[in-house]
């Protein structure tokens, strides 16, 4: 549970936060050890979020022509 959030794929990051979440739901950590769980949870469901809003914006840059082409349409960054 060390590895930098920041570093993890959505799949990986998704899948560290499930077990955490079948952990607090076990209830059998320590207090402390469960709100260190919960933080990290907090963090990777944050991680997840920004990740799924980056591939939406991938996607919905994607316009399709008439002709049935495939093209990119430029996506605005927000500064």
């Amino acid at each position: 549970m060390s590895e930098p959030i920041s570093g993890l794929s959505f799949e990986d990051a998704l899948a560290e936060l499930e077990r955490i979440v079948r952990g607090l739901e076990g209830g059998q950590q320590k207090l402390e050890d469960a709100i260190t769980c919960y933080e990290r949870g907090t963090a990777l469901r944050r991680h997840c979020e920004s990740k799924l809003a980056e591939a939406e914006s991938r996607v919905q840059a994607i316009v399709e022509r008439a002709d049935g082409s495939l093209s990119l349409k430029p996506v605005e960054q927000a500064g």
